[in-house]
């Protein structure tokens, strides 16, 4: 019987124990079935952006967490089991006919949409069929090599030639590829281009819609802290936009004309004019390492007589005079 085939190897359960969570809390906040949420952390799963986003947040935990690196003992682990899943399907003929019915399809120029309607199967079932996953039963291989204008016997014949020209190792061995298809994109170990799979696409895709948040109350002013620790969903109009970052408001100097609970966005690619509101940050934002610590406060931009800017803030009034100045672009309720 053919196993199921782990495609997105995690550190979600790793994650969830650290944390003292059970997996049907995790179930339950995600809403998740158990058995999908299990899958999910066993990798037979896939995790759409949004559930991934979900999950992130239910955790606690920065979105590169959830992929596995090379140094990770569970990487190993994956990759022994690929191996041993890879031999236990060569060995009956799955994964080989898989392979050859793929090359078959893609010589027809056929989506795997178009093969599956053809051949009277679900898109599931072709797919499973394709990358060694399932068996193919007696009733479903004759309309299959009908679909593609063979006969059961032309079908059997034409993957059986391909696999002895060494036609189908290259997609066998795009398995073993996969191994690193869920690594943090552009790891320098892995040594191959993420932008095609699935992994990488999906990290990419969901880092798109998050934005790091710099800054937090702490005293009178904004700790701010230019690290990807925190993270939230940005808004859908500075969705992938460079730059982005937010904070959350200090209540005790905005003298309430920004909510409590609001998250402030800044671009720091966009131009300061007097008149914007703007984060007034007390060091250089550029040379700012990720450990480094600064002073922030939301402001009105102003300008003197000599035509200097400067920031203005209330409760109390106080004229500031920062060395970066980041023009606010949105502001958004909890």
């Amino acid at each position: 019987m053919a196993q199921e085939e782990i495609i997105f190897p995690n550190n979600i359960r790793n994650i969830r124990l650290a944390n003292g969570m059970k997996m049907t809390e995790l179930a339950r906040q995600a809403n998740l079935s158990l058995s999908a949420v299990s899958k999910i952390e066993k990798g037979v799963r896939r995790l759409n952006q949004k559930q991934l986003l979900n999950i992130c947040n239910i955790l606690g935990c920065k979105l590169s967490d959830i992929f596995i690196k090379e140094s990770d003992a569970v990487a190993t682990q994956w990759q022994d089991e690929i191996k041993r899943r890879m031999s236990d399907n060569e060995n009956n003929g799955l994964k080989i006919f898989g392979s050859g019915l793929r090359k078959i399809r893609q010589q027809a120029g056929k989506t795997i949409a178009q093969a599956a309607k053809e051949a009277g199967m679900t898109l599931s079932v072709y797919h499973k069929i394709e990358v060694g996953q399932r068996e193919i039963y007696q009733d479903e291989i004759e309309p299959l090599a009908k679909s593609f204008a063979y006969t059961t016997s032309e079908l059997f014949d034409k993957v059986a030639n391909l696999y002895k020209s060494g036609e189908l190792n290259k997609q066998i061995n795009k398995v073993k590829e996969r191994v690193k298809s869920v690594l943090v994109p552009d790891n320098p170990l892995s040594g191959i281009d993420h932008s095609s799979l699935y992994g990488a696409k999906l990290y990419d895709s969901a880092r798109k819609k998050l934005v790091p948040v710099f800054g937090m109350p702490e005293g009178k002013a904004i700790a701010f802290k230019k690290s990807d620790e925190t993270m939230i969903v940005a808004p859908m109009m500075l969705e992938g936009k460079k730059g982005i970052y937010a904070v959350i408001p200090n209540s005790k100097r905005t003298n309430g004309f920004i909510p409590e609970k609001a998250y402030v966005f800044a671009d720091s690619c966009a131009t300061v004019n007097t008149g914007d509101l703007a984060i007034c940050i007390d060091a250089d934002f550029d040379t700012l390492g990720t450990e480094d610590k600064a002073t922030a406060q939301i402001v009105s931009v102003r300008q003197d007589s000599k035509g200097k800017t400067y920031g203005q803030i209330s409760s109390p009034e106080e004229k500031i005079i920062g060395k970066t100045l980041h023009k606010v672009v949105m502001i958004v309720m909890e």
